[in-house]
């Protein structure tokens, strides 16, 4: 099996296994039907761990390198194509390395999917999607991670 379809099965995997566990009455936290909303931990930011961070990081720095490629229409397809590729091996990363509790993690599920969409369309996989679509989607997750997780380092990409 390819590398990166292994990772999206595996990804996928999570996603609604985490989604489920989070909706499960021994993991009922009051979030109802919103199981799939990203949202703050009784307020605060949730947790995390460094692989998390060295992970979102490196997404965070391979999107900054090519903002002004993207806002300027100048990124080629192979561009693109080497930054869908570089978001995919760090959620890879992250997913194999991070260890967060579980209401943690079914949130952090929520960007991740975000992330992987962003990654296919800015890899061309979604027919119809602009890749520039992609990146715009990518760094929206990065700004929901932002938002929603303690990573007193992260800055947002300002665009």
């Amino acid at each position: 099996m390819k590398p990166y379809l292994h990772l999206a099965l595996t990804v996928f995997a999570l996603h609604v296994g985490g989604a489920a566990l989070a909706a499960s009455p021994a993991h009922d936290h009051g979030h109802g039907a919103t199981e799939h909303t990203l949202q703050l931990n009784e307020g605060k930011k949730w947790e995390t761990d460094a692989p998390l961070r060295a992970g979102m990081l490196e997404i965070r720095k391979s999107m900054a390198a090519s903002l002004h490629a993207i806002h300027e229409n100048k990124m080629s397809t192979k561009s693109y194509d080497r930054l869908a590729k570089q978001v995919h091996a760090s959620v890879g990363q992250i997913v194999a390395t991070c260890k967060l509790p579980p209401a943690a993690d079914a949130q952090l599920h929520i960007v991740i999917a975000d992330l992987l969409v962003g990654a296919d369309q800015m890899a061309g996989k979604v027919k119809g999607t602009p890749r520039m679509d992609g990146a715009v989607k990518v760094i929206g997750a990065l700004e929901a991670y932002g938002e929603h997780f303690d990573d007193p380092g992260f800055q947002p990409i300002e665009h």
